[in-house]
């Protein structure tokens, strides 16, 4: 366990440095206050000088958005290709990051943040962290993600095809794109299912919140394996199918891809973008390699019953952006011993989908999201 340590006048401090991201232990830390300027800050940010707040808890918010703004002050390259420029895009963000987390704050030793007009951010913090083990040290711009993932566990993400909310835990995946949960709630099972989903068995692989395995679930399964790799995905999807009443049917096995046996139905919604996550919340967004495209594709066959479907979720933002092509997808499905039976697509509803300052505008605006039915070759 890392330790940070400062000096404030002649008296030597220290805590423990905690980084959900794996952000190194900074090597130079300065006290700073209300009169720190946003151009000293981002200077010494840059430098790699990490700015231990002792301020206002509202100025340091304030001040975390002004080091944004200088940072946003380098125009950007115009006439990329869209693979240049979602690599650039990547690039900006993680030195963004970088820069930004150099702003850290001190939770006392039951996670309490004294600063001046601090909201009590002790119950998040212990979602997120767990129970207090003396004083540590956060980045702000981490704990404002902690603060914001609490709020969004309370309040949940209303999900029109169950007609409810799931409560998603912080780095676990929302489903604020709803149009992947519509394709899954929409798409007409496998014929093998159709007379009587209550005697088949359904996979949800990486299931992060659980919606949809709650989905298939409402569907009529009486069985459904819920997975992820993910211990707090893991957690938060037993919290939400408890939530839901459906404890019963739907069963959470993991940390793994696939659980045991076969399925009739296996559902896979992969991170969409092969690139490497450099944040908890990331990994439903972006995956190094396809590995989990990869391993889904490669186990399906052996996991499906007579007649079962695998269904791939997916968006082609990847081709869009260069990433990955067409070809490139359906020579992996058939090096699989799989073919496509159909395909169901559907377009974004998102807002990122129709803001024409994001640098990715013209790959998000032609984006579809795709139901591949898949089955197993002849």
């Amino acid at each position: 366990m890392s330790t940070i340590h400062w000096t404030e006048g002649p008296t030597h401090q220290s805590a423990r440095w905690h980084s959900e991201n794996g952000t190194p232990l900074p090597q130079r830390v300065v006290v700073a206050d209300d009169r720190m300027k946003a151009d000293d800050a981002h200077r010494q940010a840059c430098e790699g000088t990490a700015l231990l707040w002792q301020g206002d808890f509202h100025n340091a918010r304030q001040l975390l958005q002004a080091m944004g703004r200088c940072i946003d002050r380098k125009p950007p390259r115009l006439n990329t290709p869209p693979s240049e420029s979602f690599h650039l895009h990547r690039r900006a963000s993680s030195h963004r990051a970088r820069v930004l987390g150099k702003l850290l704050v001190l939770l006392d030793a039951d996670h309490t943040l004294a600063l001046r007009r601090a909201p009590d951010v002790r119950q998040a913090c212990r979602e997120t962290y767990g129970p207090p083990d003396g004083p540590m040290v956060v980045s702000l711009r981490e704990l404002l993600g902690v603060i914001g993932a609490h709020q969004w566990r309370v309040k949940g993400v209303d999900v029109p095809a169950l007609g409810t909310r799931v409560h998603p835990h912080y780095g676990v995946f929302a489903p604020v794109r709803g149009e992947y949960v519509d394709l899954v709630a929409r798409t007409p099972l496998p014929p093998v299912t159709r007379h009587s989903p209550a005697t088949t068995t359904a996979f949800d692989l990486g299931t992060g919140t659980g919606v949809l395995a709650a989905v298939l679930a409402r569907r009529g399964f009486n069985r459904v394996v819920a997975t992820d790799i993910s211990p707090r995905a893991l957690a938060c999807a037993q919290e939400n199918i408890h939530r839901l009443a459906l404890a019963d049917c739907i069963d959470v096995a993991g940390p793994c891809l696939f659980p045991e046996g076969r399925a009739d139905l296996i559902v896979c919604n992969p991170p969409w973008l092969p690139a490497r996550p450099t944040s908890p919340i990331e990994q439903g967004v972006y995956d190094a390699d396809s590995n989990m495209l990869r391993g889904f594709l490669a186990g399906l066959s052996a996991h499906l019953r007579p007649g079962g479907e695998g269904w791939l979720i997916l968006s082609d933002l990847a081709e869009h952006l260069g990433l990955r092509t067409r070809p490139q997808l359906l020579a992996a499905i058939q090096a699989a011993h799989l073919r496509v039976a159909d395909k169901i697509d559907t377009k974004p509803r998102h807002s990122r989908s129709k803001n024409t300052a994001d640098p990715l505008h013209d790959a998000r605006s032609a984006e579809t999201t795709s139901l591949w039915r898949l089955i197993a070759a002849a």
